[in-house]
């Protein structure tokens, strides 16, 4: 089920005459998408940006991450994060960045509901093992969920629109 944002236009980085971008596009480019963009910050205060894959699954964009990786410890010491996706035209498409904070998931059904889902849309196998997943190598892979407090989408062709979908959580929860 989804969640509905609150969606308005910013007309200073629109077309004249431009309309929001509906949640259910935005939503759509989030489930379709194939290649994802995260944006952790570093100790020192430094972005980090790494390529991933990623699940967009219950109001939230999922993603894996072996536990000694940088983003995992970047994470571990600040859980804001963005996340970014789109076509890479400029004449064309729809980019959707993701702001909220990541959490770790250790509930096992959802773990298994998210495996599954990796299995459908990129063939990925990972059991389900002590709170976290394990790939058909054997090593381990901590998931997190991000759910958005705001999204935005940037879209272009004809018209060029920048739409904001505000979900409303609480700043320090989300």
């Amino acid at each position: 089920m989804s969640r509905e944002p609150t969606t308005s236009l910013d007309g200073r980085f629109s077309s004249p005459g431009a309309a929001p971008t509906p949640w259910s596009i935005g939503e759509v480019t989030l489930e379709l998408a194939e290649i994802y963009w995260i944006s952790t910050v570093r100790p020192d205060g430094q972005p980090h940006v790494t390529p991933m894959i990623a699940i967009w699954l219950d109001n939230a964009l999922h993603f894996t991450t072996g536990p000694y990786e940088r983003k995992a410890k970047y994470l571990a010491q600040n859980p804001r994060c963005t996340i970014t996706t789109g076509c890479n035209k400029y004449g064309e498409g729809l980019d959707v960045m993701i702001e909220g904070q990541a959490a770790e998931i250790t509930d096992l059904s959802q773990l298994q509901r998210l495996a599954d889902a990796y299995q459908a849309k990129y063939g990925w196998q990972f059991a389900v093992r002590d709170g976290g997943f394990v790939n058909d190598q054997g090593d381990p892979a901590l998931a997190f969920a991000v759910q958005p407090r705001n999204v935005f989408g940037f879209g272009r062709g004809e018209t060029f629109s920048q739409t904001r979908w505000h979900f409303g959580y609480p700043k320090g929860n989300h």
